[in-house]
C-alpha cells in the first residue's frame, strides 16, 4: 500500500491525472452519496473504528490506522459486506488487491462474489513471468507486479486497497491489469480523501470509497 505517505497534514502531492465531472453533475452525485451514507448506519461504525495517528511513519503524515477496525469482527464484516453488496451480480471475474492492505479485504470480497483473487505485489515477490508497472511517488518511484496469465483478456476486474490519497498506486494497478487485457470496472477503497467521493475518477475509472479520511 503506497498511499498513506501522501496523506499529509495540509495536503500532499498529486502524481496522477484525475478526471473530474462537471460541477453540477458532481454536486448532484455528492448530494446523493451523502444521503446514502446517512442511510446506512454501518458507515459510522466503520469510520469510528479507524484511528488517525499523527506524524507516522514520519513527520507530517496523518496515518489512517485500520488495525482497530480489524480487531472488531462485526465492523470488519460490515466493511467487507458493503463491498460485496456493491459488486455481487456485476459479473466481476477478478478482484486485484494491492500489497499489502489490499490483501486484507480483497480475498474476502473475491470469495463472497465467486471471483478469483489476484495479488499485485512489490518487485521480486512473485516467482515466474510477471508484468511490471512503475509509478511515481512524491520522492522517487515504486513498482507493482502481476503474474502473466493471472487474468484473461476481457475479464472484468475490481482493484482493492485500503486507502486512496493521490491515486498513484491505484493508477498503476489499473494500467497493469489493462496491459493484460482486463476490463477494469472500478477501484474500491475503505478510506478516501473527500475529493474522491463518487464523482472523481482515476485513469477514467470510478473510485468507490466507504468513508472519508479523518484529520
Amino acid at each position: 500500500m503506497g498511499e498513506q505517505e501522501n496523506n499529509k497534514a495540509g495536503g500532499g502531492g498529486n502524481n496522477m491525472a484525475v478526471d473530474e465531472a462537471p460541477p453540477a453533475a458532481a454536486a448532484a452525485k455528492e448530494k446523493g452519496a451523502r444521503g446514502a451514507a446517512a442511510a446506512d448506519p454501518r458507515l459510522q461504525g466503520i469510520s469510528d473504528a479507524i484511528r488517525v495517528v499523527p506524524h507516522f511513519p514520519k513527520p507530517g503524515i496523518m496515518f489512517n490506522d485500520i488495525t482497530p477496525l480489524l480487531l472488531r469482527p462485526a465492523v470488519f464484516k460490515d466493511a467487507v459486506d458493503m463491498f460485496v453488496e456493491r459488486y455481487r451480480g456485476m459479473g466481476i471475474a477478478a478482484v486485484a488487491g494491492i500489497e499489502a492492505r489490499g490483501f486484507i479485504f480483497g480475498p474476502a470480497i473475491a470469495l463472497a462474489i465467486g471471483a478469483k483473487f489476484i495479488p499485485l505485489r512489490k518487485p521480486k515477490k512473485l516467482p515466474g513471468d510477471v508484468f511490471s508497472e512503475s509509478y511515481a511517488l512524491e520522492y522517487g518511484t515504486d513498482c507493482l507486479e502481476m503474474h502473466v496469465g493471472a487474468i484473461e483478456p476481457g475479464e472484468r476486474a475490481v482493484v482493492v486497497d485500503d486507502l486512496v490519497a493521490t491515486g498513484g498506486t491505484l493508477s498503476a494497478a489499473i494500467r497493469l491489469l489493462e496491459r493484460a487485457g482486463a476490463d477494469v470496472v472500478e477501484c474500491a477503497c475503505l478510506i478516501g480523501l473527500p475529493k474522491f467521493k463518487d464523482f472523481y475518477k482515476l485513469n477514467g475509472k470510478p473510485v468507490y470509497i466507504l468513508v472519508e479520511s479523518r484529520k
